[in-house]
């Protein structure tokens, strides 16, 4: 998956929050105590949803982690996926239970975000896990692209 032409301020703040999830579970240090930091010293400074997101698969994290443990086929667990899968997981599944974008928004967001910056088979098995996690079918390559210019679009215009 390449890498899209732009991004939404939303992108742009899952990005940040993945980033501060990722450098918390990478260092083994508390979520909470890593975002603190990032908001004295990030440089640009952290979005608002970013926060948003960070507080709530934070304050989510046992619903977060039992929805995606279900969603796993039998012999995964969230330990055996790789860290910036499972973060960019928790997050899109974040997104879908708070109900602040749609299901299909979260997915695509996160398998072009795990399209950027994971492994090449990262996209689809996250699109696996996360349509498990919706209860919906896994999104086409034209649904993720064309979700994610919408989610640009719609961003752009309330800007």
């Amino acid at each position: 998956m390449s890498r899209p032409a732009h991004l939404s301020a939303r992108s742009k703040a899952r990005q940040q929050a993945l980033n501060v999830l990722f450098q918390a579970e990478l260092r083994e240090a508390d979520p909470q105590q890593v975002l603190r930091d990032q908001l004295l010293d990030a440089d640009p400074p952290l979005r608002d949803y970013a926060v948003t997101i960070i507080q709530g698969v934070i304050a989510r994290s046992d619903e977060i982690d039992g929805l995606l443990r279900e969603a796993l086929d039998s012999g995964w667990t969230l330990d055996r996926l790789a860290r910036v899968d499972r973060v960019l997981a928790r997050i899109a599944t974040w997104e879908m239970i708070s109900g602040s974008v749609p299901d299909r928004v979260a997915i695509a967001e996160a398998l072009v975000l795990a399209g950027e910056l994971s492994t090449d088979e990262s996209p689809a098995f996250l699109n696996g896990l996360l349509a498990g996690v919706a209860n919906r079918q896994p999104l086409q390559l034209d649904e993720v692209t064309a979700t994610h210019d919408e989610d640009v679009a719609a961003d752009q215009a309330t800007s």
